[in-house]
């Protein structure tokens, strides 16, 4: 069997600049999916993981402008929903993809929770931006109300709830995610697990319970792959590959390199905080922990970066 666990990025959902309409973020799917499909036939099994932030803010949004007319939920459980709404878009978005192909698999969502640290220091210093914008006024109010920290976009010049991000442990599902893509020659699934980082939850004497939190997503699908044992982790993103001076005068891509090296490369602070810092973190991780290979390329290179033709090859 071969198998991948692979993370797509918000660009494969929603582009910059895009209106997150259903049918901009189908068509966006389409054209991923199209790329899958083909790995799949190709004979592949995989676990698709997901981005979900402009989903989850506009669910918050949603959550604003309705509080004084329905209840709010609480933000784990809007990660859940958007879990939900994505998961059901990949489903059909891949197997309409599948079924062009000629392959036959159901395309099986697992709603996923990641297990958190209480102790984290995350939870005592959040600084994940979430939801809509927020004048003085309403800032105060919520803060009373809810107990919301918040910071001020200069920019946008409005006040937005920041919330933490604590490192993932474990994912609560993997036994379950395990024994769909490794169910031998003839099993059927293709599964989405673990969207938007998976919902954030702590354990307190064997019960879950869901926290006010995010989970980076890449960092997220990497504990899945080393739960599940994986030994191929790929992070699509909107480049090529991982580039050193990237932004600069002279951007070199990498290509394979060593898990020493791209460490390396790390400490060095060649790769951006926001942006492909935690990617090259979460691979490096997967590594360590019993991985074989993590490759970080975009969704048009995959099959070539299969053939280690493309993308940046990060080998144990």
């Amino acid at each position: 069997m071969r198998t991948a666990v692979i993370a797509i990025g918000g660009n494969a959902i929603i582009k910059a600049g895009e209106e997150a309409t259903y049918q901009n973020q189908m068509r966006n799917l389409g054209e991923t999916c199209a790329h899958l499909a083909r790995m799949i036939s190709a004979g592949y099994d995989i676990v698709l993981t997901h981005g979900n932030g402009p989903q989850v803010g506009n669910i918050l949004i949603q959550n604003d402008m309705a509080r004084r007319k329905v209840p709010s939920m609480p933000l784990d459980v809007c990660v859940a929903e958007s879990q939900g709404q994505l998961g059901y878009m990949i489903q059909q978005a891949l197997t309409e993809a599948l079924t062009k192909s000629g392959v036959r698999k159901v395309v099986t969502c697992v709603l996923t929770r990641v297990v958190v640290d209480q102790d984290d220091p995350a939870f005592e210093q959040p600084t994940k931006p979430v939801g809509p914008y927020y004048d003085q006024d309403e800032k105060e109010e919520l803060k009373r109300t809810h107990g919301w920290e918040f910071m001020l976009d200069k920019k946008r010049g409005g006040y937005r709830r920041v919330v933490p991000s604590p490192r993932p442990t474990r994912i609560v599902e993997c036994g379950g995610i395990r024994r769909l893509v490794f169910g031998g020659q003839n099993q059927t699934e293709v599964v989405v697990a673990s969207g938007g980082g998976g919902i954030p939850v702590i354990e307190r004497d064997g019960h879950y319970q869901g926290v006010e939190a995010v989970v980076d997503k890449d960092l997220a699908a990497a504990v899945l792959a080393v739960g599940i044992q994986e030994r191929l982790f790929i992070m699509l993103t909107d480049v090529d590959a991982a580039y050193l001076d990237f932004g600069g005068r002279n951007p070199r891509p990498l290509g394979q390199v060593g898990v020493e090296e791209m460490q390396a490369h790390l400490d060095q602070g060649q790769f951006a905080p926001g942006s492909m810092g935690p990617k090259v973190e979460a691979a490096l991780y997967f590594l360590k922990n019993g991985g074989e290979r993590a490759i970080i390329t975009s969704t048009d290179r995959i099959e070539q970066a299969l053939e280690g033709r493309a993308g940046t090859q990060i080998v144990r």
